[in-house]
């Protein structure tokens, strides 16, 4: 069986962030935050390359954050 995947095997041992190839001090966008996360630095295209993705996981992320900071404040002032 023959394929056309020929990719070198040093670069599949470590993580997408330490590969030579990867950012050179570019910004990531959202998707490829959540995506590096999501993937423990394995992959940095999983979520695709439409940003809405990535903006729903942040925002639900500081949904939590506010609800959660609300509710210890209002029920740790009761009587």
């Amino acid at each position: 069986m023959k394929t056309d995947f020929d990719f070198p095997k040093k670069d599949l041992i470590g993580t997408v962030v330490f590969r030579p190839d990867f950012n050179n001090f570019e910004t990531i966008n959202v998707n490829q935050a959540w995506s590096l996360f999501f993937s423990a630095g394995q992959d940095d295209k999983g979520l695709g390359q439409d940003i809405e993705l990535g903006r729903f996981f942040t925002n639900v992320l500081i949904a939590v954050g506010v609800t959660g900071s609300l509710w210890a404040i209002y029920f740790n002032h009761l009587p």
